[in-house]
């Protein structure tokens, strides 16, 4: 995961970046290519353990392996550690990233 700025309660225009990887024989990890992907999505979880799904976009074109989604009002509505995870559908296959995590504060 990308994302590196802090978030708190109520953030509007956050973006949330996401690379996803694919394992190679060797065990090691390569940027995919994701390109034909015809699903893009990011699960969110919040510190209750609720979820909520929103449709991502490509960062580029997908061949850079990168896809990301831009906060609304109404989406980081709970400050604590959240958890994020990727899901891309191609002709294929369906995989889903790691779960990354990352914290949303207080406001005053």
């Amino acid at each position: 995961m990308a994302f590196v700025e802090q978030a708190h309660i109520n953030d509007i225009g956050t973006v949330f970046r996401i690379t996803v990887y694919d394992t190679t024989s060797t065990g090691g990890s390569v940027v995919a290519d994701i390109i034909d992907a015809n699903s893009l999505s990011i699960y969110f979880r919040r510190p209750d353990g609720t979820t909520f799904t929103r449709n991502a976009t490509f960062t580029i074109d997908g061949t850079d392996g990168q896809i990301e989604y831009t906060t609304v009002d109404g989406d980081l509505n709970k400050a604590g550690h959240w958890g994020i995870q990727a899901y891309v559908s191609t002709p294929g296959g369906k995989w889903r990233t790691n779960v990354a995590n990352f914290r949303v504060y207080e406001n005053l």
